[in-house]
């Protein structure tokens, strides 16, 4: 059997498994394992090994447990509670302003968690049920928190973006700066369609009554301390780090300390609060090592077939495709799998073929990192599959239904597709800042 051949039926057999409803690193790293006995017999059980050596000494992903916990303590202490607050207060005067607010909590949020899924939870718990009620089009809030929400593995702390520096072998610091501009970048599209919009049919999004503006200054000012507190402890964190105080986990483990720090000095933690946030953050940690460990091993088998070079033969060699559209083929692909797969097991499936043949083609690897985050967001809100859709579902109320959640991403995929375009045609919105930045450490 031909080395093509073994590579096309591990990739086969590993997505009727996970089409069968099999775990990520379940159907990976079985994939892996059994073909690596099949090519290389007793020798194959090296792989594990060797896999979960390199991850044990892999420092920075101390960092992913510690930002987890981070973003856990500071939504199960309220104080994203708070944050919604103060937003619902200061933009309500707009049309559209609370669904403005939404995108502006969802930056916070990504910023103290690195994820999209909190966001989106805390987004359909808190957000949602207040601009339903007060009038906004239930299709297009369903909309702006799912967008709003996958910023979380695009802006820094991006956990996504360590996992990505793991396994493409690229500075961590570097992708978040890398990730920051276009983060940013996205969430300002999203506040220009929604203010425009807005404007133009305000039933959509009605500002708040005279009554419910009518908030004295000193409680705006103390509500506005609420969004502070988030913002203090990230730029604490990075400053230190991006100046060279602190190493990259160091600094992780600065932003955790500070979030606990504010969640005892406001009353808001608690010993079921504390033991609630551990207990998450060990099952999401321990899900992420899984998954890598499989990746490792499915990464290895396929070093030693030879499939990268197999794939540059066949697309550069013998079908002479131009470099771009190689880099356009792979990014749909990525929209494809987000269909039926979250971010991270996209990554880990296609990471041993993508990021060896990207260096091929000449392309850098920090900002490739950066197109594929963008891509994983616009392939999470992408019918019929999109991960995002059916969690949205699943936390949304009843008069919310799935038409109406289709319905709703339309404009907030074209938007993340222009986001996107602007970054491959200019490739120094992702890379201006880690070339210009000088990270000490």
């Amino acid at each position: 059997m031909s080395y093509e051949l073994i590579a096309l039926l591990m990739f086969s057999t590993m997505m009727v498994l996970l089409i069968t409803g099999q775990r990520v690193y379940g159907a990976i790293g079985f994939v892996a394992a059994i073909f690596a006995l099949f090519l290389w017999g007793d020798g194959g059980v090296e792989l594990a090994f060797s896999a979960n050596m390199k991850l044990m000494k892999w420092y920075p992903l101390l960092t992913l447990p510690l930002f987890i916990f981070m973003g856990y303590i500071l939504a199960e202490s309220g104080i994203a509670d708070d944050l919604y607050k103060m937003f619902h207060v200061w933009m309500g005067p707009l049309d559209g302003g609370l669904a403005i607010g939404t995108i502006g909590l969802m930056v916070v949020i990504s910023a103290m968690n690195g994820l999209s899924v909190a966001g989106m939870a805390i987004g359909a718990s808190i957000a949602l049920p207040e601009l339903l009620r007060r009038g906004y089009d239930k299709i297009m809030v369903t909309g702006v928190i799912q967008a709003g929400s996958s910023l979380g593995i695009l802006v820094p702390p991006s956990v996504v973006l360590v996992l990505y520096g793991m396994i493409a072998r690229q500075p961590v610091g570097k992708l978040w700066l890398a990730g920051l501009i276009p983060g940013l970048m996205m969430a300002g599209l999203f506040i220009i369609y929604i203010a425009i919009r807005c404007k133009l049919q305000p039933n959509l999004g009605p500002a708040l009554s005279k009554e419910e503006r009518d908030v004295g200054w000193v409680q705006k000012i103390k509500l506005l301390s609420a969004g502070i507190i988030p913002l203090v402890i990230f730029f604490t964190m990075t400053g230190l780090f991006l100046n060279g105080v602190t190493s990259l986990v160091e600094s992780s483990a600065v932003g955790a300390a500070l979030a606990l720090g504010a969640a005892v000095l406001r009353g808001k933690m608690t010993l079921p609060i504390l033991h609630g946030s551990v207990q998450k953050t060990l099952g999401i940690s321990c899900m992420f090592m899984w998954i890598i460990l499989a990746a490792l091993a499915f990464g290895a088998v396929f070093d030693g077939l030879g499939a990268v070079k197999a794939i540059k033969t066949l697309f550069i060699d013998n079908l002479d495709l131009n470099p771009w559209v190689i880099l356009i083929l792979m990014q749909l692909s990525f929209i494809v799998m987000g269909m039926f797969l979250d971010d991270t097991a996209m990554l880990v499936i296609v990471a041993p073929l993508y990021i060896p043949l990207v260096k091929l083609l000449g392309f850098d690897l920090i900002w490739y990192g950066v197109l594929y985050t963008i891509t994983c967001q616009i392939a999470y809100m992408t019918p019929p599959f999109g991960y995002n859709l059916f969690l949205m579902k699943a936390m949304a109320p009843k008069e919310v239904s799935l038409a109406d959640i289709y319905r709703s991403v339309t404009p907030f995929v074209l938007i993340m597709l222009f986001g996107l375009t602007l970054v491959i045609l200019f490739p120094q919105l992702a890379l201006w800042m880690p070339e210009n930045v000088s990270l000490n450490r």
